[in-house]
């Protein structure tokens, strides 16, 4: 599978936005775990090779747009992703968490109709390859504290506040 690289400026640093040769967001994550992003590609999508070239610039102004506060901006972006059958439709439940809003690994599990499996959804949230769009920041532990994010917990925080700040507006 041939993908292509590109890169953004965000307020939380470099973002690395990994697209097909349809537009489609594969992969979204910071350039300071860029290991990472390639181990979840490389996981969801076998083997894969990488060119330079510009993302879509619908995906650029998207990004741009979320981050001055248009945060509905990302949610028509088309993305793909490799995954289980389950993943996918963990994936695919995030982008139905408001932004501004969170909640917990059961919750999710259980609008799922899994509601013994917030184990399952938080290994799944733990492999969600395309960041932000696929808001994985909006899940937090059942007491209400910030549990894992790939990009880091103070950017997590950063994305909560700054989704509530700006819904809230």
């Amino acid at each position: 599978m041939r993908l292509h690289l590109d890169r953004t400026a965000s307020p939380l640093g470099e973002i690395l936005l990994v697209t097909d040769d349809a537009g489609a967001l594969r992969g979204l994550d910071f350039a300071d775990h860029a290991a990472r992003l390639h181990q979840l590609l490389r996981r969801q999508n076998g083997d894969y090779a990488l060119d330079e070239a510009p993302a879509p610039a619908t995906t650029h102004r998207a990004l741009a747009d979320y981050f001055a506060g248009d945060l509905d901006a990302i949610d028509a972006l088309p993305i793909a992703t490799g995954g289980t059958a389950f993943q996918r439709s963990v994936w695919q439940a995030l982008r139905n968490i408001p932004a501004g809003a969170t909640t917990s690994y059961g919750a999710l599990a259980t609008t799922l109709s899994h509601p013994r499996a917030s184990r399952a959804v938080g290994l799944a949230n733990g492999a969600n390859p395309i960041s932000i769009v696929l808001p994985c920041h909006r899940v937090i532990g059942a007491d209400g504290s910030l549990t894992g994010y790939g990009g880091g917990l103070p950017r997590k925080r950063w994305l909560l506040e700054h989704e509530r700040r700006h819904r809230s507006a």
